[in-house]
């Protein structure tokens, strides 16, 4: 089955009914910290379309929370936007809950993008720093669209230096820094490899 994906347009039109959901259920004011494509193309960083909108963390009282699991209100709204605009099931999901209890990089919080969706919806987006350290971690890790993606953020040799560092303290094996190593090599950065 063919859904529609989000591009620019298509992620407002999703989170001003997200917004208008939350408000038929007079649900609490939500924040929503937000990785990933749907991060890349709401702050203007990548022009592209995606599947998903991927929360990392919960924003409650200008603190990050945990977003495991979702509140139930949250998924009962966001199932109701699902059928309006024929999104996929999971188009906002969880999925890098398990980073944030991981760790994130230095200064996170305070590079955070935040946008006002309406009454009961704020989004903060991660900023292009965070992006390249989440993408070089997920291009060792998985490949594909994560490293046409750090590739568009056109990182300098000390950012992409920076990220390695950080996603070797992330996952400290020797068969992973290998990996990251390699990967510099193969998208021909020898540079950042010889340094990390």
């Amino acid at each position: 089955m063919e859904f529609n994906l989000l591009n620019n347009a298509k992620l407002h039109e999703a989170l001003n009914l997200l917004n208008e959901q939350l408000l038929l259920q007079d649900a609490p004011f939500t924040g929503l910290v937000v990785c990933g494509g749907s991060a890349l193309i709401a702050t203007g960083l990548i022009t592209r379309t995606t599947r998903d909108v991927d929360i990392l963390a919960l924003m409650h009282d200008s603190k990050l929370k945990e977003s495991e699991p979702l509140p139930e209100y949250l998924l009962h709204a966001a199932n109701q936007v699902r059928r309006i605009l024929d999104l996929p099931q999971s188009w906002l999901n969880n999925g890098p809950a398990a980073q944030f209890q991981m760790g994130l990089p230095d200064g996170f919080t305070e590079r955070l993008h935040k946008v006002i969706v309406g009454e009961k919806l704020e989004m903060y987006y991660i900023d292009r720093r965070d992006q390249i350290f989440f993408k070089t971690y997920a291009s060792a890790d998985r490949g594909g669209y994560h490293v046409t993606d750090l590739l568009a953020l056109n990182p300098a040799e000390d950012e992409l230096v920076d990220a390695a560092r950080w996603c070797m303290a992330q996952d400290v094996s020797l068969e992973f820094h290998q990996i990251i190593k390699d990967m510099f090599r193969k998208l021909g950065v020898k540079s950042v490899s010889d340094r990390i």
